[in-house]
């Protein structure tokens, strides 16, 4: 079985931290997972935004913890890449469809090559960044 790079010991940029987007960053420093609710309209929205994608207002989002797990829908194995992923290669980019319903995209790690498929349940995985943060990054969930 042939794995793709896990991409930990690469160096990535600080990801910007919003006002908007300040609850959900704060939460990876707990490794927890955090995305919008709209209450009004009884749905999910990712990735962090100021105001609903429902109604355009603010009042009715919270912030509620989610498992992280789901399930692909979509992949591909990067073989070239631009620095910083360069000499990396191969490694997964998925889709994943979160049992909320909601779509998000990151690295897929530890994964044999023959492992990946669509409709493979996933769960999170965090890496750890200099500033106490941690990225969302995905594992399958064996």
């Amino acid at each position: 079985m042939r794995e793709v790079n896990d991409l930990f010991e690469i160096e990535r940029p600080l990801p910007p931290e919003r006002s908007f987007s300040r609850p959900f960053w704060a939460a990876t420093r707990e490794k927890k997972l955090v995305i919008q609710y709209d209450r009004a309209a009884d749905a999910w929205q990712f990735y962090p935004r100021p105001t609903s994608i429902y109604s355009g207002l603010r009042a009715d989002l919270e912030w509620r913890e989610v498992s992280g797990r789901g399930q692909v829908f979509s992949f591909t194995i990067v073989r070239r890449a631009r620095p910083p992923f360069r000499d990396h290669e191969p490694y997964l980019l998925a889709m994943v469809t979160l049992d909320e319903g909601v779509n998000v995209m990151s690295n897929l790690i530890r994964c044999p090559l023959e492992e990946v498929r669509i409709g493979l349940r996933v769960k999170p995985c965090w890496q750890p960044l200099p500033d106490g943060r941690h990225l969302l990054l995905f594992e399958p969930d064996r």
